[in-house]
């Protein structure tokens, strides 16, 4: 097992410690800005006709497609959880889920030119697993017959994977599926922390469907961890971390854990004495980015890490990054149509979401009608914000010259009240600003969320609607 190092350490740009006042002024909640405006701003007063608009002006633009289908079941409840979930053994309530999926295709499109290439493709949850492999082929087949999926090699399929409900058969199944991609849920290795979240997940379950991914030669492989779990030290989190590294993912996602018991009923499982303070977290966070930047690791931003021949990283490095509801992604430049319960389409100028309630979303459809419940069309100013935001988030740089250029306004001017709240920013290392050109720094990387929210004109006055930045 590789050394690990002390928490005190510097590599370039990591601060050696964080004085008390500089956590308490950036430990706050905020957007992950996976969207802007985000999802708080969506209205009700977006409905289905507006849904069914914003598809129809899509197809004057003739954008590629990216897919998104929310499988909402999980066997097991993991108490740290936040996601739209069902936690259910019973699997007869895949095949009625199913049926009403490919309604809801059928009335999507519709309206949407289907000659148009489905770039990407993503199933999340719960945990897709949940699914047979004979239903999981039924799906995508009901996909391609809908929307047509691609097999060109720069297409971006992935699924989300439980190593506990999945082994080299279903690996194989996938990859006959069309699938290029995987995201392996790992959380922590440390048993007692998997004993304190229920979830018991040894390293073996991971590892061999690591080398059966590679041995397949899917494209690329992610694995997501979580920082703040309860009994997580920056010592076992770091041993953690060596294994991982050990099992070269090309790409790792390491969350915050948001610990929000009065919102996610399992988090209630939960005893707060048990999680890491935030001096812990902090050290476990620049630990973290000492060993992968050792291990040769590239920091997205925020939470995402990738080895430098990733496709992420070479989308950074090209300027051509995005993100969307799954994330950092190469496909920014897709319509997202998102499908099932709680699902978010991104179309046009619009966002569009379904219903959280599994009841509300199996009456829309059988109903005959698209379940959008919410959603928001953007003006011109939150289309120039979410172009800032999102380069920042993605370039980690801003050049407001080209905003200007893109845009026809003056950058500087219309940005000066974002531009001065990021003067303290500055003064504390997070960001440079070289003329009408923003830098963000390595620390600043763990921080861009709070650098993004000095562009953002609909913050609420309260936050209990967002994660902690760290």
């Amino acid at each position: 097992m590789p050394a690990v190092p002390c928490p005190s350490c510097t590599s370039e740009g990591l601060p050696s410690e964080w004085d008390g006042s500089l956590i308490a002024r950036y430990s706050h909640s905020g957007p992950r800005y996976t969207s802007y405006p985000t999802a708080p701003d969506f209205s009700a007063a977006f409905g289905p006709a507006q849904y069914l608009d914003a598809l129809t002006r899509s197809n004057g633009q003739a954008r590629p497609l990216s897919l998104y289908v929310h499988v909402p079941f999980c066997r097991k409840i993991c108490f740290y959880c936040g996601c739209n979930k069902i936690a259910t053994k019973d699997t007869r309530l895949a095949a009625p889920y199913l049926a009403r999926l490919d309604a809801e295709m059928r009335l999507v499109t519709q309206h949407l030119d289907t000659a148009r290439p489905v770039e990407q493709l993503h199933w999340g949850g719960g945990t897709p697993t949940f699914l047979t492999l004979r239903q999981m082929s039924e799906l995508i087949d009901q996909l391609h017959a809908r929307f047509g999926l691609s097999d060109t090699p720069g297409r971006d399929y992935a699924i989300e994977i439980d190593p506990r409900e999945a082994d080299v058969l279903t690996l194989r199944h996938l990859q006959t599926l069309g699938f290029n991609r995987l995201s392996l849920g790992v959380q922590d290795l440390d048993p007692q922390v998997q004993r304190s979240v229920n979830r018991i997940q040894p390293r073996a379950l991971t590892e061999i469907l690591v080398d059966e991914a590679s041995r397949l030669g899917f494209t690329s492989l992610n694995m997501d961890l979580i920082v703040g779990l309860p009994h997580q030290t920056r010592d076992s989190f770091a041993a953690t971390l060596s294994q991982i590294i050990e099992l070269a993912p090309a790409r790792l996602s390491i969350f915050n854990y948001a610990h929000l018991p009065e919102r996610f009923k399992p988090q209630r499982r939960i005893d707060a004495a048990d999680l890491p303070d935030g001096q812990e977290k902090i050290a476990i966070l620049t630990t973290t980015m000492q060993m992968l930047s050792d291990a040769g690791y590239v920091h997205i931003g925020l939470d995402h890490f990738a080895r430098p021949d990733d496709s992420l990283a070479i989308a950074q490095r090209e300027g051509t990054l995005h993100r969307n509801f799954q994330g950092y992604t190469t496909h920014g430049d897709c319509d997202l149509i998102g499908l099932g319960v709680s699902a978010i389409s991104q179309v046009d100028d619009c966002y569009a979401q379904n219903p959280a309630g599994l009841a509300d979303y199996e009456a829309a459809i059988d109903s005959g009608r698209l379940a959008t419940q919410r959603g928001i069309r953007l003006t011109f100013g939150d289309q120039v914000r979410r172009h800032v935001i999102h380069r920042l988030m993605c370039d980690l740089a801003l050049d407001l010259d080209s905003v200007s250029d893109a845009f026809g306004i003056d950058a500087p001017d219309y940005f000066a009240a974002s531009l001065a709240r990021l003067e303290q920013p500055e003064r504390d290392g997070l960001v440079t600003r070289q003329g009408n050109r923003l830098v963000v720094s390595h620390l600043g990387r763990l921080l861009v969320r709070h650098l993004a929210m000095a562009f953002d004109a609909r913050l609420p006055d309260s936050d209990a609607h967002f994660s902690r930045i760290l």
